[in-house]
């Protein structure tokens, strides 16, 4: 099961990973380019980890290139 876990994210692990307050997150989910949340849970929604990763590498790559 914790395998399973780290394969999901909420919008804490997306402002870690992205180095951004919760509160962008949450402005960034709503962009229409952003992986769309894989479930909805009690405590929020959860994204899938290789998706947010791999839109992440994406945008860095415009803002580098």
């Amino acid at each position: 099961m914790l395998a399973v876990m780290d394969e999901v994210m909420g919008a804490a692990e997306i402002a870690d990973l992205l180095g951004v307050s919760r509160q962008r997150v949450q402005q960034l989910v709503r962009r229409a380019d952003f992986p769309a949340p894989m479930a909805t849970l009690t405590m929020g929604k959860v994204w899938r980890r290789d998706e947010v990763e791999r839109w992440a590498a994406e945008r860095r790559r415009r803002l580098d290139g």
